[in-house]
């Protein structure tokens, strides 16, 4: 039994090794990851990367924000800065503006405003979804999540391109206002682009975490309200945000912003201003040629694509100019437009603009229940911000002095976004920054009930019960509990109160309803557990990080009382237990074989609820009990968190009441031998515990608001939008080769004239090559159109093979001066140091003769070699293949300069022999108690050679390796000047032992 336990733990051990190392590796390919601040005009795109932080990543123009366009033809598709060239050329396949169409009906005044707005763009209408698509031609057609799909891949190329590895995670910024249709678009159209979304962020809501975050260090325990006034080309908002350090469970004091409230306009912006000057430009134009000609220049697509382009420069200019010509060359049939525009027909254009200016400031105020006194500071936002008479109106609605602008206007969302992508992936640690978002449309829940309201009369009561508030902080969860159901029934999710926004924004919201939940099983369960006691039927709502509502499961609970019966665990029940919890299961109860599970998964699931409106607990509690969470603002990435610390509680808690029950039998005298008998009364008086029983209800969920794209539907339209990406890169190639062609074409033409290539090749070779560039230049221009990427790159090889002995021919007579040179100077230093080498005395010759000759012999073989090679070279005529090669040339010199440098090694780590000294040298220095025997030895013997010099390697010993205490020597080559010093070293140290 114990050997098991022991394999079994190994096997957990490498399994859990196992998993972890993959689980490593799987990372280590992908470590990048990236954001999205996706723009109505253009998009910013950023980076993490290990040894790049937060980066914003430059488009192919090398410029820091890419237009939000694409250009659909029928065999090429075109983006960024490109599609936006060729709006002017080809309106039509060129789509912009396209996300206010995300999550429409084709009911919904947005898609009358785009029509409006964009007439060249013929929209067809999908019965299915009652959306909208575009119809660029009978073979083209795509839905607005297409074409967001396609911009989503195209800035994941970007950004690939950039960080030079692949990347698959993103954070993805969506207007603060957009609904639970609006969203799904979004997370639809990256499905599609084949992203992974860690999160979909409020782009006001980065824009706020980017921020604090540089702004780290001004945030302290006290409170700081900030509005954000975000005006961008096609919608405003102002945002309300509280920053001050909190205490965590996990990482103690950090800072926090909070979402207060928030107001928008989904119309006021950039492109609207844009639009009215396009207008007045139009009437200026046709006023200027009226009664030349019957046209309208409204109704051509091209002349307005041209002057849309005009007023967005016109609009820029004017913000910092008081009057500004527009002129555009060949408007309209070869006829140039000219006219002044001052600021204040601007201003006098968008009069009505500017006039809705404050109200996204009073919305947010009235949100947030704060006046004006309580906020610090109002930051700009947005490129429409730059409008000097939307920062005059601004300024005097919010009552400051000035307007703040020290952030990056148009890439402070992506920056936010980004640095939330990082904390949010595995493979980066960031500083932490507790984001508090919040709810901008309230959710609610509405059942009917039959309820008696006298005997024998019986009448239906509608309720509704709040799930999520208005301004209420997410990331959330909630369980609803409806006690009073004991069959199958219906719910719906709707929104709550709208109040807040007008009669033409409602219209524009869409369907305020948005999930009708039908329930089966509900009777069964009853009937299943007809002996339990019933705790209602519960729903567990989840609204996550991305803003999106979601229904977890619904479950039918019953409770009983049941007789305690403890029993041991096994050692192998156990590890089952620690192998569970270390891949997460740790919290989590056993499941039954019937599917119902205990007590502590409905009160770690209790724990889920959220705090609720004063007084409505009582009525939940009677007909559908939301749970009351604790008053404290914990982290939004917390409730999963404390969702399992209470669970471990209450499974703590039975347990120690388990241990409790049986102590009294347990208390034995150690010496007893035999059992106290039990009397009936103490049999009887068993412990018994609250068991509950958990039965998961079906859902059957019906769409109200938007039905989502099928699965089939979603690989159909991510496959078609890989067939386009693999028809890009193939069209790509296919160009790339017949550059090449064309390139190598018109380049061998030129070369052909040049005298270095004349010299080489005779006329006829000339003019071989020059007929086969001709033909495979006339079917370039003929045929080449439909050439395939292989017959293009086929026809190249065969090209180059014709000129391979040319091109050889030259290349090799370019190289020969040099390479010459080279094997002359070898030449000559090796003859030089060989000469050197042989005239060292015989005492101090360190160059054996064998080593000498060998050298000698490789400089005249050389020699030799390259005089023969040179006479037999000059023999032959240029235009024929050389025998004089480089490659030939850099041989020899390498053999060479191995044995020179063999011999250079050697003299560098030989050590220098002793010098004998005169009888009469000797004589003239005699020393006390020396011998002549010691000191010949001393002389003229190296130590360590002979017995009698051992009195000599003990100090040289010493000098080597030194005591204990002393500096560790470096340990050099033969002949270094450590190891020259040790026969000095030695002598002296003798001598002194002599004289004592």
């Amino acid at each position: 039994m114990t050997a098991n336990v022991r394999r079994q733990r190994r096997l957990v051990c490498w399994t859990l090794m196992a998993v972890l190392l993959a689980d490593l590796l799987s990372q280590s390919d992908m470590l990048a990851v990236m954001s999205v601040d996706l723009g109505s005009e253009s998009m910013k795109v950023a980076i993490v990367k290990p040894g790049v932080p937060m980066e914003i990543v430059l488009n192919k123009e090398s410029r820091r924000k890419t237009p939000v366009a694409v250009t659909l033809k029928e065999n090429e598709r075109f983006f960024g800065d490109s599609a936006a060239s060729l709006a002017i050329k080809n309106p039509k396949a060129t789509l912009h503006y396209f996300q206010q169409l995300l999550g429409k009906q084709e009911d919904n005044p947005n898609v009358a405003l785009y029509r409006d707005r964009f007439p060249e763009h013929e929209l067809g209408f999908d019965p299915q979804r009652q959306t909208v698509y575009f119809r660029i031609s009978p073979q083209l057609q795509f839905s607005p999540e297409e074409v967001l799909g396609m911009v989503l891949n195209y800035s994941r190329s970007l950004a690939e391109d950039f960080a030079e590895q692949p990347i698959k995670d993103a954070v993805i910024t969506v207007p603060a206002f957009f609904n639970q249709a609006e969203r799904r678009a979004v997370l639809q159209a990256a499905r599609m682009a084949g992203l992974k979304v860690l999160q979909l962020i409020n782009d006001n809501t980065a824009t706020a975490l980017s921020y604090g975050v540089f702004h780290r260090k001004d945030i302290n325990t006290t409170a700081q309200h900030i509005m954000f006034y975000d005006m961008g080309s096609g919608s405003t908002v102002c945002t309300i945000v509280t920053y001050q350090t909190v205490k965590t469970k996990e990482t103690g004091m950090q800072p926090q912003l909070q979402i207060q409230g928030v107001g928008f306009d989904r119309t006021l912006g950039g492109l609207e201003m844009e639009l009215r000057l396009r207008d007045h430009l139009a009437r200026l134009f046709n006023e200027q040629h009226k009664g030349q000609r019957g046209k309208d220049v409204r109704e051509n697509p091209r002349a307005m694509a041209k002057l849309l382009r005009e007023a967005n420069r016109l609009k820029t200019i004017l913000s910092a100019n008081a009057d500004h010509m527009a002129q555009i060359e060949g408007l309209m049939d070869d006829v140039d437009f000219k006219a002044k525009v001052t600021r204040k027909e601007f201003e006098e254009l968008c009069a009505d603009l500017f006039e809705r200016v404050p109200g996204p400031v009073q919305q947010a105020l009235q949100s947030a229940k704060m006046n004006l006194d309580e906020i610090e500071q109002v930051i700009l936002v947005g490129g429409a911000t730059r409008v000097p008479r939307v920062q005059e109106v601004l300024l005097k609605a919010v009552g400051k002095e000035e307007l703040g602008k020290n952030i990056n206007a148009d890439e402070a969302a992506a920056m936010g976004a980004v640095y939330q992508a990082a904390a949010l992936s595995k493979a980066f640690k960031v500083k932490p920054f507790v984001v508090r978002d919040a709810v901008i449309y309230p959710i609610l829940v509405e059942f009917t009930r039959e309820v008696e309201e006298e005997p024998g009369v019986h009448n239906l009561k509608h309720n509704k019960r709040v799930l999520f508030s208005r301004m209420g902080p997410y990331p959330q969860r909630k369980v609803i509990t409806f006690n009073r159901y004991s069959h199958d029934f219906n719910f719906h999710i709707n929104y709550g109160d709208l109040g807040f926004l007008g009669p033409e924004e409602l219209r524009i919201f869409g369907s305020q309803n948005l999930t009708t939940v039908k329930l089966k099983g509900v009777g069964d369960s009853f009937k299943k557990y007809a002996d339990y006691e019933s705790k209602g039927i519960k729903a567990h709502f989840n609204l996550d990080e991305s803003g999106l509502l979601s229904l977890d499961r619904v479950e039918s609970v019953f409770e009983t009382l049941v007789e305690d019966n403890q029993e041991e665990e096994s050692t192998l029940t156990k590890l089952g237990n620690t192998i569970s919890s270390l891949f997460g299961g740790g919290t989590t109860p056993d499941t039954k074989e019937n599917g119902t599970s205990t007590i502590q998964e409905e009160e770690e699931s209790l724990t889920e609820g959220s705090k609720d409106e004063p007084g409505e607990q009582g009525e939940l509690k009677e007909e559908a009990e939301t749970p009351v969470e604790d008053t404290s603002h914990p982290s939004p990435f917390e409730p999963k968190e404390d969702v399992a610390a209470e669970g471990e509680k209450a499974i703590n808690k039975e347990n120690e009441e388990k241990s409790e029950a049986p102590e009294p039998s347990d208390k034995r005298e150690p010496g007893s031998e035999s059992v106290s008998p039990v009397s009936e009364e103490e049999k009887k008086q068993k412990p018994s515990r609250k068991q509950k029983m958990v039965e998961e209800i079906g859902v059957e969920l019906v769409v109200l608001d938007l039905p989502d794209l099928s699965e089939d539907e979603l690989a159909h339209s991510a496959q078609k939008l890989q067939d386009l990406t693999v028809r890009d890169l193939e069209k790509q190639e296919r160009e790339k080769a017949a550059n090449s062609l064309e390139a190598f074409i018109f380049e061998t033409q030129d070369k052909l004239y040049q005298p270095e290539y004349q010299e080489v090749s005779t006329e006829e070779q000339r003019e071989e090559i020059s007929g086969r560039l001709n033909a495979a230049s006339t079917w370039l221009e003929d045929e080449g159109f439909g050439a395939t990427t292989v017959m293009l790159k086929e026809k190249l090889a065969e090209l180059r093979k014709l000129c391979q002995g040319l091109f050889f021919r030259v290349e090799e007579r370019k190289k020969w001066p040099e390479r010459l040179s080279a094997l002359d100077n070898l030449l000559n230093h090796s003859s030089m140091f060989l000469k050197g080498a042989r005239l060292i005395p015989e005492m101090d010759q360190i160059f054996t003769e064998v080593e000498m000759t060998t050298l000698e012999k490789v400089i005249n073989e050389t020699w030799a070699w390259k005089n023969a090679t040179m006479a037999e070279q000059a023999k032959l005529p240029t235009t024929e293949k050389p025998v004089l090669l480089s490659k030939d040339i850099e041989a020899k010199m390498m053999t060479l300069d191995r044995e020179v440098q063999y011999l250079l090694n050697k003299a560098k780590f030989t050590k220098p022999r002793p010098r004998p000294k005169d009888k009469n040298e000797t004589q003239a220095e005699p020393l006390l108690n020396v011998s002549a025997s010691d000191q010949g030895e001393k002389v003229i013997r190296p130590p360590g050679q002979t017995e009698d010099a051992k009195p000599i390697s003990e100090p040289e010993k010493e000098t080597r390796s030194g005591p204990a205490d002393a500096e560790p020597l470096e340990l050099e080559g033969p002949g270094t000047e450590s190891e020259q010093e040790e026969q000095p070293t030695g002598q002296k140290q003798t001598l002194k032992n002599d004289e004592l």
